[in-house]
């Protein structure tokens, strides 16, 4: 019997990887402000840790806002918060998403205010993988002088 690889499986649609068997890691995640690390970001998110800003990206003269969502439909069982907070990585956005009792996801998000909107349009539309969204809602959104949260967390 041949053994397991070691390996990563990527989903290039949701920009994620896997790892195989579970626990194994192939290699290191690459450095702090690499290039490496700046693929599959947005360009914002890209050019800000390649600064070594390490933070949310901000274009110039764009500002940041803070936005609270709640999503429904299947939504909980199937990964959703990790791919939310994968996804809010990936942009540059902070915020945290936590599973409530009546079976939706809701959560905060802030940042940039074109990466808070692409956010919004993944949580809209794409989702996790196993996740089925009927809908969306967005509420309280407004504009801020600076970020409420140091990174995008899961809340239990």
């Amino acid at each position: 019997m041949k053994p397991f690889a070691v390996g990563v499986l990527l989903s290039p649609a949701r920009g994620l990887a896997r790892h195989w068997p579970p626990g194994a890691r192939a290699a290191p995640p690459p450095a702090a402000g690499s290039v490496a690390q700046a693929r599959g970001r947005s360009n914002r998110a890209a050019a800000a840790a390649a600064a070594g800003g390490g933070g949310v990206a901000m274009a110039a003269g764009e500002g940041l806002v803070s936005v609270d969502y709640e999503v429904f439909g299947k939504v909980q069982g199937v990964f959703f918060r990790k791919y939310t907070q994968a996804e809010g990585k990936r942009l540059g956005v902070v915020g945290w998403v936590k599973n409530t009792s009546h079976g939706t996801v809701q959560g905060q998000l802030q940042g940039p205010m074109a990466n808070v909107r692409e956010l919004q349009e993944w949580l809209r539309k794409t989702g996790s993988p196993q996740s089925h969204i009927s809908r969306a809602e967005f509420r309280n959104e407004k504009k801020i002088e600076a970020l409420e949260h140091k990174d995008f967390t899961i809340l239990k």
